[in-house]
């Protein structure tokens, strides 16, 4: 299996476009295509999948040790023909204040695997290639190998770009994607629109795998491609899968999406059976549940529908009374508060099993990297246990005065974050469950025991 990442200058210069539309050229021309996304982010992965047919997953070299990230490329990448991971922003960005650390780079380096670098040709002439040639001087330990140009402007600029590039930067021009307003992808406060709620047709990704097909040198490129990284001795997997043991019960539908496959696949192998459900549509969760995870998502543009599914509210308030273990990130939170009050100031009541609402009206955006401790014990720490996080929303909570914390993060004031009460923990902050697989044990060894108590 052979493997390259497609890296930008910055965030806006069409990284996912060319990625999404790379994979379903390679695709359309009979290739097993893995693909993966740099980076916490969980839209991106989505337009990996529609164009692939499999799932896509994260590489984040902050939430993940660097054997950890380097057994879960391998152990997906196993099974396909070649590997294209998307980067995160430009090539170089990564944690603020940490050099490259959990940039695109980072995990390039870490997987031994050579970067084409997506260079946004508007706007600009014989400049594009200083930036190329800044670039390639910054890190020259780095294997930069090419460069695709997006949206140019005619014949005559991709040509004079090509000259350049090549000529000054020492890079080939691997293609060029003319300006086509038919690729812009829809976008919104967190980014991009997921393709789960149907903001983007089928026709997209069949337009974006032709354009990168007609405009990319594909054998070229190719035959840049280079073996990634081999699994290594230690991985967050056990040896063998554990018997199934319990069910858990995964809320995904156009409201809840947001998971990293590699943490599902990790409490699958822990015992659990993961059971989707719809809290838009289901009015019971599925037969046998014995745990639930809220992931995150978009709650807040479905909240009108959410409070009125009233049957599977019940059960879920009924459930919690007995202890059912829930864990709940982010839009999962926002689900469990007693109320979401939308950006029209409408409030819809919800589960109310934490003790707290939250608004969007004066809220702002909340993205980056977080270092926890762990407030007391819960259903996936014990008091004191440090963890990584990331947190990625527009919204703004308040719990009530005296709700116990779950966590306490380090350097915000007040530090206290998430709310943690018997089998139920939940807060903004997202988890990878394989940068810590004790959690994923805890999880799977609480819906195991809860089932055995029920019955």
């Amino acid at each position: 299996m052979n493997g390259l990442v497609i890296a930008g200058v910055a965030s806006g210069v069409g990284k996912t476009t060319i990625a999404t539309g790379l994979m379903g050229a390679l695709v359309a021309r009979g290739l097993r295509v893995q693909g993966f996304k740099v980076g916490p982010d969980y839209i991106d992965p989505g337009y990996h999948a529609r164009a692939t047919g499999r799932p896509s997953r994260n590489l984040d070299s902050w939430l993940l040790p660097p054997q950890t990230l380097r057994a879960l490329f391998a152990r997906a990448a196993a099974t396909a023909d070649v590997a294209v991971i998307e980067g995160v922003m430009g090539l170089y960005d990564g944690r603020l204040g940490a050099g490259d650390a959990a940039s695109t780079a980072e995990v390039a380096r870490l997987l031994g695997l050579p970067v084409v670098l997506v260079v946004d040709a508007s706007r600009q002439g014989r400049s594009a290639a200083a930036t190329v040639l800044g670039f390639r001087a910054f890190d020259p330990a780095l294997r930069l190998v090419g460069v695709i140009l997006n949206r140019v402007g005619s014949a005559a600029h991709q040509a004079a770009l090509t000259q350049a590039i090549e000529e000054r930067a020492g890079l080939p021009v691997l293609g060029a994607l003319p300006r086509e307003a038919d690729l812009h992808l829809p976008e919104r406060y967190l980014g991009l629109v997921p393709p789960a709620e149907g903001g983007v047709d089928e026709g997209y990704f069949v337009r974006a795998a032709d354009a990168v097909g007609r405009a990319v040198d594909l054998p070229r490129l190719l035959r840049l491609a280079a073996p990634g990284a081999t699994a290594p001795a230690e991985s967050p997997f056990p040896a063998a899968p554990i018997p199934p043991r319990a069910v858990l019960a995964v809320a995904r539908d156009r409201a809840f999406g947001f998971y990293y496959v590699d943490a599902l696949d990790l409490l699958a192998a822990q015992g659990l059976e993961v059971r989707e459900f719809s809290p838009l549509a289901d009015a019971a969760l599925p037969p046998g549940t014995s745990g639930v995870y809220l992931g995150g998502g978009f709650p807040e543009r479905f909240a009108a529908e959410l409070a009125a599914n009233r049957p599977l509210l019940g059960e879920l308030r009924a459930l919690a009374r007995r202890g059912l273990p829930i864990y709940a990130e982010c839009g999962g939170l926002m689900y469990l508060t007693r109320a979401i009050v939308d950006a029209d100031g409408r409030r819809h009541p919800l589960l109310g099993l934490v003790p707290g609402e939250v608004s969007l009206q004066g809220a702002r955006l909340s993205l980056g990297y977080r270092e926890l401790v762990a407030a007391r014990d819960s259903l996936l720490f014990r008091a004191g246990e440090p963890a990584r996080g990331h947190e990625f929303h527009y919204s703004r909570g308040a719990l009530a005065r005296g709700a116990p914390a779950a966590y306490r993060v380090a350097g915000r004031q007040p530090p206290a974050e998430g709310y943690a009460r018997g089998g139920l923990l939940a807060s903004y902050v997202h988890l990878h469950f394989a940068g810590t697989p004790l959690l994923a044990q805890r999880f799977a060894a609480a819906c195991a025991a809860w089932r055995a108590e029920a019955a």
